[in-house]
């Protein structure tokens, strides 16, 4: 096992520790509140007499035996579940969306709001936005690169999840030409018009993985939830790509095969595969039957992630049912290297993903 580097600047970085299996976890659930409760007036009761009280009583009783028979046939049927019973909002499943909250609601949960940040001569434009993570407890933030026509459209778009390495910002795939990269790639029809999520990592985000307090791959499947939310998206399996490099790419690998029916298309970047087994084993049913479009490459001179682990973490996807490919290219642990075949992988994702 090669030793963790702690590095500086544009296109250093490494990781903290080795990752693990882990289950599938959800978001926190967006439950709303309680109503609030209405106390009775502190008034005397007026005085009635022992017939009317009576009188009332059975009215009351009858009333709340034809209820009670209303709601059985109907629960019986399938039309009311004990959670509407109760005006309770029931936990969403690994691969359903939350229920969007009411605007109108004081005690809805506020959705982020996209602010724009920059134009280009194609037509494409980059938004950011900023929220606050109940995966985090603190702030989260995200980078958003709409496509050209983008406004002018009611299309629904497939959408490209992007995973930074340790200390890097999330405009780090900027850096190396995602914006021009894909504005091509979409302007020649080698991928369909897609949406890409570049997201903010942070200290602490240990792989991008939950540990104590820091719910890292919560926070991702958060910020997933909140743009199929907030955005047009295809908000189906196949329709959801996750992609990182060296961190981002464990993360992006550890958080597709732990949920893995939210991601139909994974890449890992330069990166390493430790403590994935079981969950890949977990997988094999599902990737048989469902397919997992995936690429994992390394870096020839990379010094930090051992760039060997990769064909055969790629063939152990392809014996659990996974259309998987890897390579070693030229070049070290740098966003350099990453720079030089950023296009590709693009138009693999790209290719790979439903519209």
């Amino acid at each position: 096992m090669r030793t963790p580097v702690w590095l500086e600047g544009l296109g250093d970085w490494s990781w903290p520790g080795q990752g693990g299996a882990a289950a599938e976890t959800l978001p926190p659930p967006w439950v709303p509140a309680f109503p609030p409760r209405w106390e009775p007036a502190a008034t005397a009761p007026a005085p009635v007499s022992w017939r009317r009280a009576r009188a009332r009583r059975l009215i009351i009783g009858a009333l709340l035996c034809a209820l009670a028979t209303v709601c059985a046939a109907l629960a019986l049927h399938g039309q009311l579940g004990i959670e509407r019973l109760l005006a309770v909002a029931v936990a969403p499943s690994a691969a359903q969306s939350p229920p969007v909250s009411s605007a109108s609601s004081s005690q809805a949960r506020l959705l982020p709001t996209l602010t724009p940040v920059s134009h280009d001569a194609a037509g494409s434009s980059i938004d950011e936005a900023s929220y606050s993570s109940l995966s985090l407890h603190g702030q989260g933030s995200f980078l958003v690169y709409l496509p050209a026509g983008y406004a002018g459209t009611t299309s629904h778009y497939p959408v490209l999840y992007l995973l930074t390495g340790q200390d890097q910002q999330d405009t780090a795939f900027l850096q190396i030409g995602l914006q021009g990269q894909l504005d091509r790639l979409i302007a020649r029809h080698a991928v369909p018009p897609l949406i890409a999520v570049m997201i903010q990592g942070g200290r602490g985000s240990n792989n991008w993985r939950n540990l104590g307090a820091l719910g890292y791959e919560s926070y991702i499947l958060e910020v997933q939830q909140l743009i199929d939310q907030t955005l047009p998206t295809v908000a189906a399996r196949d329709a959801r790509a996750i992609v990182g490099d060296s961190m981002g790419g464990y993360g992006a690998m550890n958080v597709a095969l732990a949920n893995p029916y939210r991601f139909g298309v994974v890449e890992s970047w330069l990166s390493f595969f430790n403590g994935l087994e079981g969950d890949l084993r977990a997988d094999r049913p599902i990737f048989s039957r469902l397919g997992l479009h995936a690429f994992v490459y390394g870096g020839e001179e990379d010094h930090i992630a051992n760039p060997e682990e990769d064909a055969p973490f790629a063939a152990a996807l392809r014996a659990a049912g996974a259309d998987a490919k890897s390579a070693v290219y030229p070049g070290e642990h740098s966003l350099e290297t990453l720079e030089a075949h950023l296009g590709h992988m693009l138009a693999f994702a790209g290719r790979s993903l439903s519209s």
